[in-house]
């Protein structure tokens, strides 16, 4: 991701690098913040792979905890009542369906 990542920013910065450049201080900026906005801001640019990565990594982790969970229910459901089973069952194939498909 990290590759995919700064090859958007490097290309962001050689073809237009006026507008690349725009997004490091916001137009009608006091002067005395100007500093202080750029450093920020170049900061902002260099996180977003990490924050970006904690989002990816969390949103996996709650696919696969929620497709634990129903696959147990489902177990656990088996020997009670059929129809139920049926149901929940349909629900862990569409989820795995979708998890897959979003992968």
């Amino acid at each position: 991701a990290i590759p995919l990542w700064a090859g958007a920013v490097i290309m962001g910065f050689r073809s237009k690098i006026k507008n690349a450049l725009a997004h490091f201080l916001p137009q009608g900026t006091p002067t005395p913040l100007i500093p202080m906005l750029v450093i920020i801001e170049t900061i902002s640019l260099l996180i977003q792979p990490m924050a970006l990565a904690v989002r990816l990594t969390a949103n996996i982790t709650a696919g696969h905890l929620l497709m634990h969970l129903i696959g147990s229910a489902t177990l656990a459901m088996s020997t009670i009542n059929l129809p139920s089973t049926l149901i929940i069952f349909t629900i862990l194939i569409l989820l795995t369906i979708l998890e897959i498909a979003v992968a």
